[in-house]
């Protein structure tokens, strides 16, 4: 699928500033260790007059899950870009990439998938950074339910969440040849996972991040402890080859044209990535960042989510924020098969040509190389993270 060309001229400008910055000379002593480390991290291309005001909807409540946007705003990441960036928290009711198209925010994290089908009835959106690479939902079950593919959801009971999140469940019941309407029964489900700690819910949904780490925080009755993984079966729908395109950069595509749009575009991925790499080599500091803006869960939880959404992001061969094409046709093609209820599709025709761009994310890594950051995390390997009760 070709992709959308955006002209990059302020940005570029920029780029070439900052690698000049970079590798200019000096007569003066070599820095120390301290002040190397600072330079390489923090580089404004020029003097910040009046820091250009950014509006960032996030798709959910203040979570891990949005850590490396809270870590560029604490950090001075934005600021360094000279942006001042508002992070407005998402909640059930909102819809990111409807308050983006409605020019109430100027950049929204939202899922491709929902995202498309959004762009699809007329929002002009465009995806311009894929921050998480791979697709972090699972289906969730106790082990004597023997549900151990998505073959194995016939005649249960299925938790989903609905609001476009259930997409995945769709696909994996497509590829397994089940029909969602009647091979089996499919359960509206709360935001968390009392539905199948209660024996309503067979198999529930669950992001690696959030609600897995939630029945694991759980205390099991029959032992008086908390839950352990050995207790559950997990179908994992990456694994299943029906995972989709998760959490994304999208801008109002409507001011792609503007030179000046694209510039602040640049610069706020630049940024915002930065601060996904500083939350992948300091996840304790972004639990602490998150945490202090209000988290609704606690810093055992979030400090496992911290390090599941890194799981998600790195490494990334190709930098992280690139679009793979391979994935992107993926999810388009899932979003054009997977059958719903009624039949219908997410989709009813592949994305046009606009629906993407790796023109800004090329820029911003660009940018990021010659301020020294690492974007690709190659030697990125997860920690060890012990959950406690109720995530506290």
């Amino acid at each position: 699928m070709k992709k959308r060309s955006i002209k990059l001229a302020f940005a570029g400008i920029a780029v070439m500033s900052l690698f000049a910055a970079a590798c200019g000379g000096s007569d003066d002593a070599a820095p120390s260790d301290t002040e190397a480390a600072t330079e390489e991290t923090t580089a404004p291309a020029a003097e910040c007059v009046t820091p250009t005001p950014v509006k960032l909807q996030l798709q959910w409540f203040t979570q891990a899950q949005f850590a490396g946007y809270y870590a560029a705003q604490d950090q001075g990441f934005y600021a360094d870009q000279c942006l001042d960036v508002t992070i407005l928290e998402g909640a059930v009711d909102i819809s990111p990439q409807t308050v983006l198209a409605n020019g109430e925010a100027d950049f929204a994290i939202s899922w491709v998938s929902k995202a498309l089908a959004s762009r699809e009835g007329g929002a002009n959106i465009v995806d311009i950074a894929q921050v998480f690479q791979r697709s972090g939902t699972l289906q969730v079950s106790f082990k004597d339910k023997n549900i151990t593919t998505s073959a194995d959801f016939k005649g249960k009971n299925i938790g989903n969440w609905g609001y476009g999140n259930e997409f995945e469940i769709f696909a994996a019941l497509t590829k397994a040849g089940l029909d969602p309407a009647k091979d089996v029964t499919l359960v509206q489900q709360q935001f968390d996972m009392a539905g199948l700690l209660s024996g309503d819910i067979d198999a529930a949904e669950a992001m690696t991040y959030n609600e897995y780490a939630q029945v694991l925080e759980a205390i099991n009755p029959a032992t008086k402890a908390l839950y352990t993984a050995d207790d559950f079966n997990v179908v994992s729908y990456e694994a299943e080859g029906v995972g989709m395109l998760q959490d994304a950069i999208w801008a109002d595509g409507s001011r792609l044209e503007d030179p000046a749009y694209v510039d602040t575009a640049t610069k706020f991925v630049a940024a915002s990535l930065q601060g996904w790499a500083f939350c992948r080599d300091n996840t304790s500091a972004c639990r602490d960042i998150v945490v202090s803006k209000g988290s609704k869960l606690g810093a055992s939880h979030q400090l496992w989510q911290m390090n599941e959404v890194n799981k998600l992001i790195w490494p990334a061969a190709g930098g992280a924020g690139m679009i793979d094409a391979a994935a992107w046709d993926r999810t388009a093609a899932l979003s054009q098969s997977a059958k719903n209820l009624e039949g219908g599709t997410v989709l009813t025709k592949a994305p046009d040509a606009g629906a993407y761009t790796n023109d800004i994310v090329t820029a911003a890594l660009a940018l990021l190389s010659g301020m020294g950051v690492d974007t690709t995390g190659m030697a990125y390997m997860p920690e060890t993270v012990v959950l406690a009760e109720a995530g506290n």
